[in-house]
């Protein structure tokens, strides 16, 4: 507030006051400058922009959230491992003749997909067999479901070589009481022992399960003798040790080991009981087994074109499990579920 003045007598402005005056100085007070007017302008203007960034931003996720799965507005996601594989562009151009739009969204791991799919930020999954979805759905207390099969990639059961060639052309060749190897590790040690008991190699004391092991075989009535390995050992074995016959073989050592699919006397068959949990599978939320647009997904894939271009990627040892519903995979996955359960008691 400036000074009071005597009565009747004019300030001067604090710039002019002469030097040494007896006038006393005024301080001057900020200059106050109202803008009513534009602050009501922008205020309103600030108002309909928003208004009008909620009302059609709105609309255009109602519109996104409204628009069919499989649209172009909202595709479905499938989760894989492996995005840029044959199988997966030919399976995007087959969806997109028939009007449906996919997003397939890479993952580098197996851990994360069935997590994804349960918190909903995938639609579908394809990338495990029935074994390792019962195994994540009785560990995390789930219930996703299958809605379609892929393919089984085999276990062969390969001869020993003899000069470079395979010894035995058929398993009716292998000899009385043979000495057969198989992988040690648990997963595919059951699952070994499964080929050999559909190839009417062993008998078992008890039903087959994907944790069988070779204490369960009944070594009396079996035509062969069993023997556990590393499974990168089998192979080399085949070509260096004269007392193995025959061996089961993971397919990821079998070009390692300059071995071709054509030489194995036996593998799994997608129909056999024992190979039902190695079954590659589509994976849905259990609330949407029944939805037309991802059963025709599945559909989709096991085309000619596609399933070619899996085959082709596979060096031609897929063996696809096309023919199986739904419905009987998802019992097979019960089944298997409650395997796991009883093995856990």
């Amino acid at each position: 507030m400036s000074t009071p003045q005597p009565s009747g007598q004019t300030p001067v402005p604090s710039n002019q006051a002469p030097k040494n005056s007896k006038v006393p100085l005024m301080t001057e007070e900020p200059v106050r400058v109202y803008h009513t007017g534009r602050n009501i302008f922008i205020g309103i203007a600030v108002v309909l922009v928003i208004v009008f960034v909620a009302v059609f931003g709105l609309r255009s996720v109602n519109a996104e959230n409204n628009a069919p799965k499989g649209s172009k507005e909202n595709p479905v996601v499938i989760g894989v491992v492996g995005a840029t594989n044959p199988q997966w562009v030919a399976f995007q151009d087959e969806a997109l003749k028939q009007g449906i739009y996919v997003q397939i969204k890479d993952f580098q791991d197996y851990t994360s997909e069935n997590p994804a799919l349960a918190a909903g930020s995938l639609d579908m999954n394809e990338f495990q067999h029935l074994l390792y979805l019962a195994n994540f759905n009785v560990k995390n207390n789930e219930d996703l479901q299958p809605i379609g099969g892929d393919a089984i990639y085999p276990l062969g059961l390969y001869p020993t070589y003899e000069n470079g060639k395979p010894k035995y052309k058929s398993i009716n060749e292998l000899p009385a009481n043979a000495t057969v190897a198989i992988p040690n590790d648990e997963t595919n040690q059951s699952r070994a022992i499964g080929v050999l008991k559909a190839a009417g190699l062993i008998t078992l004391n008890k039903k087959w399960t994907p944790f069988t092991i070779p204490q369960d075989i009944d070594t009396a009535h079996s035509r062969v003798k069993v023997v556990a390995m590393k499974a990168e050992q089998i192979a080399n074995s085949l070509k260096s040790d004269p007392t193995i016959a025959a061996g089961v073989i993971n397919n990821d050592y079998v070009a390692d080991a300059g071995l071709v699919p054509e030489d194995a006397i036996y593998h799994d068959d997608a129909d056999s009981e024992e190979a039902r949990p190695y079954i590659n599978v589509f994976v849905v939320r259990k609330a949407d087994v029944d939805n037309d647009v991802y059963r025709k997904i599945v559909k989709i894939y096991q085309t000619k074109p596609v399933m070619d271009a899996l085959q082709k990627l596979s060096g031609g040892t897929a063996v696809f499990a096309d023919k199986f519903s739904a419905e009987e995979l998802q019992q097979y996955l019960a089944d298997i579920e409650q395997d796991i359960r009883d093995e856990s008691k």
